[in-house]
């Protein structure tokens, strides 16, 4: 008996065993990427609307077979990459059969020692160094090539069993006469070289994406696949564009790495925010060049590669019609997590509740109701402002959105120089609403209104060709600026990392 127990004990520990080295040699290999932000950008999250085509390229491969890690970071070098310890944990990690993809250059041509960033090579692939007491950490160093510490990477990677694939660094925004500028000449062809004597695979993924965007032509470009703010970072669509050229360029190889590849790949952008417009016809689309609202020029504030602008606003509504006309509610339908609400009303809120049009709501910010006969013969209860823009505001909140209260433009109507403001009623109780429901408010009447005063009334009436109410495109421009300029200063509720201010107006 003892010694059948201990054949099935042997037994045991040799299956185990067996298993163990099975899962070892099913071990799935990595994809490791390692560069700077135009690699991943950020904690790759999109913050800023900025990507690096290494947060794409993981759509592209079947990742039940292989893994992908990005390990780039923004604003280093293939010297500071290693330097400040960042290469030492892949390498690490390495195992024979996993890859390591190499794109650096966009930061190796800054000054080698300086007390900012201290992050420059040598110019080339030589093996001539400098010896610098570095500025920067404090410590002494000894800086070479940036052949050297391509090469570096490369022959580290092979010795712990990986395959390096070397990029070219992709092209800047950059435009000359209608090309984009190439790096052939520097990071792009020692690149190259490098990988030539290491016999590695390279991309030049800078010659590529170029020939592409050319294709499409500066207009294009600029928005779509890069911003006009930022020459040298992708957005999510610029990064994917990236990406697929590095693919194909793997594809077009005799690199193993192609064997995981997808025959069809289902590529996903981020999905958008919606950023609804509520109001009346001074932020509504009026199809009048006399009477324009604020919502039509705005969208060009926001990043529109991320976020829709979705103007919903309707002439000649109160708070009480918006709702009670069934506006609101489709709009309410549509909302989703993560979206944002602008509402503006006021403007047609004032007057008898009972007249004609029926769009009067009751002053203040009370739960006062009053009950009023329409002319179809039905009843309606009839709330004040302040509850009508609190269940706006709630509403949205239910559905996981953002609202944000604005107080009602500023009619052109002066006073001993002054601008009439609605301190006293529809701004003062918009304000309160948001206060109580813990919204964002923003006083555009009062931002408008002492912008207006340092202009003068001269100039402002050209604004209001029609009445005093409603303004052409150059007063809802304005208007629009001065709203941009508030909601990239307001940080609760994240809309400012969808705001560009593009120009400065005076």
């Amino acid at each position: 008996m003892k010694s059948l127990k201990i054949f099935f004990l042997v037994v045991s520990v040799i299956l185990l065993i067996g298993c163990s080295n099975n899962n070892s040699e099913k071990q799935k290999p990595t994809v490791y990427l390692v560069g700077d932000s135009t690699v991943k950008n950020g904690q790759g999250d999109g913050a800023g609307g900025l990507w690096g085509w290494g947060d794409y390229i993981g759509q592209f491969l079947d990742t039940s077979e292989i893994e992908v890690e990005n390990h780039a970071l923004g604003g280093t070098s293939s010297r500071t990459f290693q330097r400040q310890g960042l290469w030492k944990p892949v390498k690490d990690s390495l195992k024979k059969g996993d890859y390591v993809l190499i794109q650096f250059g966009h930061n190796d041509a800054g000054p080698i020692n300086d007390d900012f960033r201290a992050r420059g090579t040598i110019k080339g692939i030589g093996d001539e160094s400098e010896e610098i007491d570095n500025m920067l950490t404090g410590e002494h160093e000894i800086v070479h090539s940036y052949g050297w510490y391509i090469r570096k990477l490369i022959t580290d990677a092979k010795e712990e069993g990986a395959i390096p694939i070397i990029m070219s660094p992709i092209p800047r925004n950059n435009w000359k006469n209608g090309k984009v500028p190439r790096n052939n000449d520097s990071y792009g062809g020692w690149a190259k070289q490098v990988a030539k004597e290491e016999n590695v695979t390279f991309i030049d993924l800078n010659e590529k994406m170029a020939m592409a965007i050319e294709k499409e032509g500066e207009d294009q470009v600029t928005g779509k696949y890069f911003y006009r703010r930022d020459h040298t970072h992708t957005s999510a669509r610029g990064a994917l564009l990236a990406a697929s050229i590095v693919v194909e360029g793997i594809k077009a190889s005799e690199n193993k790495l192609r064997d995981y590849m997808l025959e069809n790949p289902e590529v996903e952008l981020p999905s958008k925010k919606n950023v609804f417009l509520i109001g009346d016809s001074t932020v509504a689309n009026n199809n009048d060049e006399e009477a324009v609202g604020w919502g039509v020029p705005i969208e060009q504030y926001f990043d529109t590669t991320r976020v829709n602008v979705i103007n919903k606003a309707r002439g000649g509504r109160s708070s009480r019609t918006f709702r009670n006309e069934g506006l609101w509610d489709a709009i309410k339908d549509s909302i989703k997590e993560g979206d944002f609400v602008l509402m503006q009303f006021g403007h047609n809120d004032g007057g008898d509740v009972t007249k004609l049009k029926h769009r009067a709501s009751l002053k203040g910010m009370s739960d006062s109701i009053q009950e009023v006969a329409k002319p179809d013969g039905s009843k309606e209860e009839v709330h004040t402002y302040g509850w009508y823009m609190k269940k706006y505001i709630s509403e949205a909140k239910e559905k996981g959105a953002r609202p944000i209260v604005f107080s009602h433009i500023p009619r052109n109507k002066w006073a001993n120089g002054n601008v009439e403001r609605a301190n006293d009623s529809y701004g003062k109780w918009a304000r309160e609403a948001a206060e109580q429901e813990n919204a964002l408010f923003i006083d555009l009447n009062d931002s408008i209104a002492k912008k207006y005063e340092e202009i003068g009334p001269e100039e402002v009436s050209s604004f209001f060709p029609k009445d005093h109410t409603h303004t052409n495109m150059e007063g809802a421009e304005l208007n629009a600026f001065i709203i941009a300029k508030n909601l990239k200063q307001a940080k609760e509720t994240g809309i400012r990392d969808y705001i560009f201010i593009k120009e400065k107006k005076e």
